[in-house]
């Protein structure tokens, strides 16, 4: 999978940009900071999953001098081919309109080859994984960010999934707001019933599709971890949800089927019972809290390295080694689900790691797949790599592709 050209219109620092990209060989993109390397990565991510990996709020997305225009709007395309088909175009426009009420109102616009469609419409269309400093979140962050980062990386493949994750999200602060009428006696508790039908089967395809997820991811990063490590550290994901189905569904615990039973994949229809049962046991308690107690998103995933918890033990070299891995297990997971490589979005990451990592880093991506890469200093990289490399200098929203110069040995 590649994207043959990309096309920016008042995207973050881009007024314009035509932009076409090598296939066979890495991007690298160089230049000093805030000058739009990382929007370029950003609008590729957003293509891809209709949403800023930064946690922007789309109209933020829309470049400042179109502000003061009539229909402020930000468009993004690109033509892409996978093995699954030679050439499509996919187009997103945001706009601000105002209501009659003269209230601005962002609208988001999806074409795939000139017709309209939905984000669910475009699961799969363009995959990417994207490789951040701040991936150390996955390691020292809160639980949402390791919630985030299995719904982004599912939700790209998995049209279920994000349908699921769309619902579920629509349907909590609804339920929890009954909670609360039903505690101040505004409503009856039998209004639960509706609701609870719902989240239940959201809820129920997330945990069965994170806990499958993870088992598979583990696999591929344990063996980077054990390579980034001259095999003296293992690797352990550990998915703890809220509530603990079991394979029996008996709610008992052994030691063969633990939480959800990592050796026996557990399906939503298996799931879905229990999680109505553990709804139905706190409903009380839910209703004096006004929250919901338990579900996706209160699950929460855990790094462990020789049996110990990272985020509260292990050093920071460590938990760059852990992101790592767990990065290039995602490029291989991906690969091995969709059946080609997704595009490989780097933003300053060589940077910070050391030269054992990133020389190892470097060796693994070289000619896999379309890869962009943007940095401050071209010195870090290797030299094998930068060989193979086409060099672009980005200055203020503008890529010269001719201005790239290889450092001397």
């Amino acid at each position: 999978m590649y994207i043959e050209h990309l096309s920016l219109s008042n995207f973050r620092n881009y007024a314009r940009l035509e932009l076409g990209l090598p296939t066979n060989n890495p991007v690298v993109l160089h230049g000093q900071n805030a000058q739009g390397k990382t929007s370029l990565l950003e609008s590729i991510y957003y293509l891809a999953t209709a949403k800023s990996p930064y946690n922007a709020a789309d109209r933020q997305l829309i470049h400042w001098r179109a502000e003061n225009d009539p229909i402020p709007f930000a468009r993004l395309s690109a033509e892409i081919c996978s093995q699954h088909a030679p050439m499509n175009r996919l187009e997103m426009t945001l706009m601000i309109e105002r209501t009659v009420d003269g209230v601005a109102r962002l609208r988001k616009v999806i074409k795939v080859n000139g017709v309209d469609k939905r984000v669910m419409d475009i699961v799969g269309l363009l995959n990417v994984v994207l490789f951040l400093p701040h991936d150390l979140s996955l390691v020292e962050g809160s639980p949402s960010d390791r919630r985030r980062f299995m719904d982004n990386t599912l939700g790209q493949v998995d049209a279920a999934y994000l349908n699921a994750i769309d619902t579920y999200e629509k349907i909590l602060p609804q339920r929890n707001a009954l909670l609360k009428r039903i505690n101040d006696r505004q409503a009856s508790p039998k209004e639960l019933r509706f609701w609870d039908e719902q989240i239940v089967a959201a809820g129920s395809i997330i945990i069965a599709g994170r806990q499958k997820f993870l088992r598979e991811l583990e696999i591929r990063a344990q063996d980077a971890h054990l390579d980034l490590t001259g095999k003296r550290e293992v690797l352990t994901l550990r998915y703890q949800p809220s509530f603990l189905p079991t394979f029996a569904g008996d709610g008992q615990l052994s030691f063969d089927t633990f939480g959800l039973d990592l050796h026996r994949e557990l399906t939503p229809d298996e799931i879905a019972p229990q999680f109505g049962d553990k709804l139905k046991a706190e409903e009380g308690e839910s209703i004096h809290r006004g929250v919901t107690l338990c579900g996706p998103h209160r699950d929460e995933l855990r790094l462990f390295i020789n049996e110990r918890d990272s985020g509260l033990y292990g050093s920071r070299g460590q938990a760059r080694t852990a992101v790592m891995a767990i990065k290039l297990a995602e490029l291989q997971w991906m690969r091995d689900r969709i059946g080609e490589y997704p595009v490989l979005l780097l933003d300053e990451v060589v940077a910070e790691l050391d030269s054992q990592r990133r020389a190892y880093l470097l060796e693994r991506i070289d000619g896999v797949t379309q890869t962009l890469v943007t940095t401050t200093e071209l010195d870090i990289f290797t030299r094998p790599f930068l060989d193979r490399a086409a060099i672009w200098r980005v200055t203020d929203g503008r890529i010269d592709i001719h201005a790239g110069e290889k450092p001397t040995p």
